[in-house]
């Protein structure tokens, strides 16, 4: 190994603000259903299909567990047409804002740049209930700073954190 390169098992990577790891969740209801870890240099546009389709909801009573979300709520970095294909594909409605460059180079090609993409300004002010998501997990202090070394003892305190989330613990950290 190279001196000053993480092993892969670390997630780690160079990104602006130095080295970090980048969390890729996917919530219901401000609760996590899945999680990928990924170095800081990997972006959230190529990571979104790897992280819902871990998502796995028990029925109830009897049936298979649910694996897809009725609609899909993310912020600019989640925009492609790769990305806007795959939910269509899978019947999952996509609210996701277009990047103003997106924007700019489809009105610049005219008539031959193709529709924009729908968007539910309404429905994507539920999106805060994401970040709020993160910002309950982040309420663990260790969760916060990324006090573990290894992605997988990471992810570990990630999925305990999310569990006592949907127990219904609270996070704070008044005595």
């Amino acid at each position: 190994m190279k001196l000053g390169l993480e092993p892969p098992d670390h997630a780690i990577g160079r990104s602006r603000g130095g080295l970090t790891s980048k969390l890729h969740m996917a919530t219901g209801k401000g609760r996590m259903l899945s999680a990928v870890l990924t170095a800081g240099n990997i972006n959230d546009m190529t990571m979104m299909a790897a992280t819902l389709e871990q998502i796995r909801v028990p029925r109830p009573g009897r049936g298979r567990p649910r694996t897809r979300p009725d609609r899909l709520l993310a912020d600019k970095g989640y925009t492609s047409k790769a990305n806007r294909t795959w939910l269509a594909d899978r019947g999952i409605k996509a609210t996701i804002p277009e990047k103003s460059d997106q924007t700019a180079n489809r009105k610049r090609k005219g008539s031959s740049g193709g529709r924009p993409p729908a968007f539910d300004a309404e429905a994507y002010k539920g999106r805060n209930v994401v970040e709020r998501g993160f910002n309950r997990l982040k309420n663990w202090r260790g969760l916060a700073m990324r006090s573990d070394k290894t992605a997988r003892n990471f992810l570990a305190a990630v999925q305990l954190a999310a569990s006592l989330a949907w127990l219904g613990a609270s996070f704070s950290n008044t005595p």
